[in-house]
């Protein structure tokens, strides 16, 4: 950035500066929706860029910004001017028409020193929101994170010190015909299909598990973990803290205790156990319980979280026994998915009439059963050494999308992170592992990644070719993405890396067109404007939970939401549909540019707000692992 900069000395800044500088006002504890930053803050040696914005189209429109030239960084408590510099605008002033906002970049990243500070105009005094600069900014943002696992999860009465006054509950769904007697979705009126399915995470805003989606969760956190297991401690305030199990793995423990419960003897696995959308608190819900046949899908899934689990869950002692049992779990898991290899169960089927189960569709494709094969033979390979199971994914891996077509894309993470995992084992085929990394250094490097210098496509610097359902999940995704390179290994990738993911998670924390934290109710932490309300059946509008400014509780901190969406739309049907429709979808998040698709709205049928707010454990498990590196990084 070819700006004019200087940086000045904390105890002599005020003899340094000019009289205008000296003069200025000390900011107030205002925030600017014009001067966007990480409301949370920055390590020291991060890059540290923020984003002036003059929003040119979209709901804000009329609320133009004409910025000074010269913006400063004022220490928040002395009013001391510890640096300035001038702006630089973006793209040469252009209107960034995935945002609708033109933007301007101030780079203060000579600024080192811990402190809390504000970004100031120097003309004509609008600041940003406090942050902070320090060594370790995000440590409570991990464990809020972490902790919505805790409130998610089913079965269990939410009690103190564990859960917040605001936020307890007794347990849910353990009544008759619930997830305790959970019936077959055939078999309704058969008490022989009983089953004890309770436990596991709701899957987002409603109170539906689906095995194929859960063990993705359960992956994700493991990789995690064994990434960086030094910020995971055993203090993040769950029923089993301090008892010497690090926190992350305890939470992994009870998800899939669920797991085990959805295999069958034979070792197939059930697809998905629904439990309704609604009961708030969770404990009120009365909607019977029902579970949906075994699926090939489902069991590779299994086979892969019980064996990766097997593995790490036998370092600790304490685990030996369940670590063992989950072994033979996998293997049995295996051996009945490559038997019945085309056994499917869709849970929307709409041959079942009105007899359907859950939200979204969890069955997969005759190429998603391939690559889930593929993913539970890595890790059965990595478990046991068995060459049969390496003999058994090496066609599968080239015959996924990265070796087959060179394409992928961050939705791809699933499956990409066990192939890019296989290509680090000293025990891997070296042509194997050599043919993962080229492949993978090649679509690193190509338009289809989007990284790199790429992402200054974006004047919030975390760009995305496209936003939909789900973008906070796809960002986070794509922080990580900047990761893999220097993980597994691959010359020839940007130094700066580093510096390109934390730009993605700089976005979830507030640098983006909405000035908005995407967590909920993170005020206590440092958030200016964080998600206030989301689509939830327990955080429901109208409910004491609906809102942190207009209800008595508001929801938990710590909930990633779904985030910008411009597919949203409320029914097909609407507004002849019902009176709730009103005249016009709600606009923010209907009819604007791409990042500025969403609302703080929790309304159910027919405006469908799940479509922008739903928060969803797939989402979380994305921004936690994002987010434990720089806490790591923090940490050295």
């Amino acid at each position: 950035m070819a700006a004019k900069q200087v940086l000045f000395s904390m105890l002599a800044g005020l003899a340094l500066l000019t009289p205008n500088a000296a003069a200025a006002p000390c900011p107030k504890a205002a925030f600017s929706h014009f001067v966007v930053v990480d409301q949370f803050g920055y390590t020291p040696a991060m890059a540290k860029i923020a984003v002036i914005r003059s929003p040119v189209t979209g709901y804000d429109a009329g609320q133009k910004f004409a910025p000074g030239s010269i913006y400063q960084v004022v220490e928040a408590k002395s009013c001391t001017v510890v640096f300035e510099g001038d702006v630089e605008a973006w793209n040469g002033g252009a209107t960034d028409p995935s945002s609708g906002d033109k933007a301007w970049l101030f780079d203060f990243s000579a600024v080192t020193a811990s402190g809390r500070y504000v970004i100031r105009d120097k003309a004509n005094g609008e600041t940003s929101g406090v942050f902070a600069i320090g060594p370790d900014p995000y440590r409570q943002m991990l464990v809020q994170a972490v902790r919505f696992f805790y409130y998610q999860r089913a079965g269990v009465a939410k009690v103190p010190p564990f859960a917040d006054p605001r936020w307890t509950d007794k347990p849910d769904h353990v009544g008759p015909r619930q997830d305790t007697e959970a019936r077959h979705l055939m078999r309704k009126d058969d008490p022989s299909s009983e089953r004890d399915l309770h436990g596991g995470w709701w899957d987002a805003g409603d109170y539906n598990r689906y095995t194929n989606w859960h063990s993705d969760y359960l992956l994700s956190l493991l990789t995690t973990y064994v990434e960086n297991p030094d910020v995971f401690t055993d203090d993040f305030n769950i029923p089993e803290s301090g008892n010497g199990i690090p926190d992350l793995i305890d939470e992994v423990k009870f998800g899939m205790d669920w797991m085990v419960r959805m295999q069958n003897p034979d070792g197939s696995a059930l697809a998905i156990l629904g439990a309704g959308f609604s009961g708030s608190p969770p404990s009120s819900a009365t909607q019977p319980s029902y579970y949906g046949g075994p699926s090939t899908s489902a069991t590779y899934s299994a086979a892969a979280s019980f064996a990766y689990c097997a593995k790490i869950l036998a370092r600790f002692p304490q685990f030996k026994a369940y670590a063992a049992d989950l072994k033979v779990r996998a293997k049995r898991a295996w051996d009945w998915a490559e038997a019945h290899p085309d056994v499917t169960f869709f849970n929307k089927n709409p041959a079942y009439g009105d007899q359907t189960l859950g939200g979204g569709e969890q069955e997969v494709t005759p190429e998603g059963r391939a690559l889930r094969a593929m993913t539970a033979a890595i890790y059965l390979f990595d478990l046991t050494g068995d060459k049969a199971y390496e003999d058994r994914l090496i066609p599968l891996a080239k015959a996924s999308p990265l070796i087959a077509k060179n394409y992928f894309v961050p939705s791809d993470g699933p499956w990409l992170q066990p192939l890019l995992y296989y290509a680090t084992f000293k025990s891997a085929r070296r042509d194997m592992a050599a043919d993962v990394k080229h492949h993978y250094a090649a679509v690193f490097n190509s338009d289809a990644a989007y990284g790199s210098e790429k992402a200054l496509r974006n004047p919030y610097l975390a760009y995305l070719p496209r936003y939909y359902w789900g973008s906070t999940k796809e960002i986070s995704r794509q922080g990580f993405f900047f990761l893999y390179p220097q993980q597994i290994g691959i010359e020839g990738t940007p130094g700066d890396a580093g510096t390109f993911a934390a730009h993605y998670l700089h976005y979830l924390h507030g640098v983006n067109p909405m000035a908005k934290v995407y967590l909920s109710n993170m005020g206590a932490f440092g958030a200016a404007n964080s998600a206030d309300s989301f689509f939830h059946a327990w955080f429901f509008k109208g409910t004491p939970w609906s809102s942190v400014k207009d209800s008595k509780y508001g929801p938990p901190p710590g909930y990633l939401v779904g985030g910008p969406n411009p597919d949203y739309n409320w029914e097909p049907a609407c507004p002849a549909l019902s009176p709730a429709c009103g005249k016009a979808p709600p606009s923010p998040p209907f009819g604007q540019p791409a990042q500025k698709s969403y609302a703080d709205i929790n309304d159910g049928y027919p405006i469908d707000s799940w479509q922008t707010t739903e928060p969803s454990a797939g989402y979380q498990v994305e921004y936690i692992r994002l987010l434990a590196h720089f806490v790591a990084a923090a940490k050295k």
